[in-house]
């Protein structure tokens, strides 16, 4: 028994011992040293440093090249189509008061002969009317009485003559102006868009003969949104249709793989908003559009072709222009201060394309995130390129 309870102390003891002496080892084995990690690297973005200037920004828009006067040559008088111009065709040219239809005029010049002998025979009745009117009054005045009535010295009998003189007069301009309308004339220069009668065919008053359209001035409607329009002198009061300094447009069309320009002006818009898209219409005006450049082989500004517009707007005060990529929510920027933290800066941002904006009331000398941050936060501090190179020009003096 006393061996047993012997054995017992000793495991005991043991026991005890070793979990003093684990214990001890744990208490008294040496903390790890922490590892200094070096902090990461900052984020190099470029800069734009901010300079107000005077710009005068390009609007672009689109449209179709459409004829300013377009009008239907009508014929006035009944015929047989007898005679056709060489060049009356589809897509002809003509010049003012070229003749392109001649209506068979027998029965318009019959008609003028007889207006002719109604005329003579009027001039005969009112002379004989005057020399009856003359005999009269010699007769009543050989009566010795100083009064007569109008009828006696034959007033209304000559008055009645007169009339039919005028009358007569009237029916030989008449017949001499639907002879003259016999001829198909063109009113100003241009080119035939579509012909509606032949040789041999008859028509009627009121006939159509060609569609006609005016080669000297051409016009472009651009559509324009309320933005674009806030930058355009647009002649929309009443007092700017005389002034003569319309905005400048550049027009540009690509034929086969060349690239072609011309020269217009914004002369006016038209009278409403369009309803649906909500679009003000300008219309730009380009003078002599089919006319040769002995110096350039550009083709002529044709109807239907499809142009590509930049106008010319009003100079913008204290605008900087930024790439659109930097832009953040629509109208924010990053900007950096002295220590190269950033900040988001609101815009307020007066046109926007598709590579760059164009904003104003940013103070001169803010120094503009040039790069694009996935995940901005503010306060995060970056380094720029304008360091970058501060850094390398003081290694390499050191190294000197």
């Amino acid at each position: 028994m006393p061996l047993v309870n012997r054995k017992g102390k000793i495991t005991l003891a043991a026991l005890v011992l070793g979990i003093v002496f684990i214990a001890a080892i744990a208490t008294l084995k040496p903390a790890p040293e922490k590892a200094k990690r070096p902090p990461p690297p900052l984020l190099m973005v470029d800069v734009i440093t901010a300079a107000p200037q005077h710009l005068r920004p390009k609007v672009l828009s689109q449209g179709t090249v459409a004829p300013k006067r377009e009008i239907d040559l009508i014929s006035q008088v009944s015929g047989k189509v007898i005679a056709v111009a060489d060049d009356y065709g589809n897509g002809s040219f003509f010049r003012s008061g070229d003749q392109l239809i001649q209506i068979e005029s027998d029965e318009y010049q019959f008609a003028v002969v007889r207006a002719k002998a109604q005329l003579a025979k009027a001039l005969e009745q009112v002379a004989l009317e005057k020399g009856r009117s003359r005999q009269a009054k010699r007769e009543w005045r050989d009566l010795g009485d100083r009064t007569a009535n109008a009828l006696f010295l034959r007033e209304p009998q000559l008055a009645a003559a007169e009339a039919t003189l005028e009358s007569a007069r009237a029916d030989l301009d008449k017949a001499n102006l639907d002879l003259s309308r016999t001829q198909i004339v063109t009113p100003f220069q241009g080119r035939i868009r579509q012909t509606f009668v032949d040789l041999g065919q008859f028509v009627g008053p009121g006939a159509r003969i060609a569609k006609i359209y005016s080669t000297d001035v051409v016009e472009v409607r651009l559509p324009l949104s309320d933005r674009q329009v806030s930058l355009i002198d647009l002649p929309v009061n009443f007092e700017d249709a005389a002034t003569a300094n319309y905005p400048n447009v550049t027009l540009r069309s690509t034929v086969g793989d060349r690239h072609y320009e011309w020269n217009g002006k914004i002369v006016r818009t038209e009278s409403s908003i369009d309803i649906q898209s909500r679009m003000t219409y300008a219309v730009a005006e380009i003078q002599n559009p089919f006319k040769e450049d002995p110096n350039s082989d550009r083709p002529p500004l044709s109807i239907g072709m499809f142009v590509e517009a930049e106008i010319e707007g009003r100079s913008i005060a204290n605008a900087v222009p930024l790439p659109k990529q930097i832009i953040y929510r629509g109208d924010e920027i990053l900007v950096l201060n002295a220590n190269n933290e950033i900040a988001m800066q609101k815009l307020t941002i007066v046109q926007s394309d598709g590579d760059s904006v164009v904003a104003v009331d940013i103070p001169s000398g803010t120094r503009v995130v040039g790069t694009r941050i996935g995940l901005p936060v503010p306060g995060m501090k970056v380094t720029t390129s304008e360091n970058l190179a501060t850094t390398t020009n003081l290694a390499e003096g050191e190294a000197q």
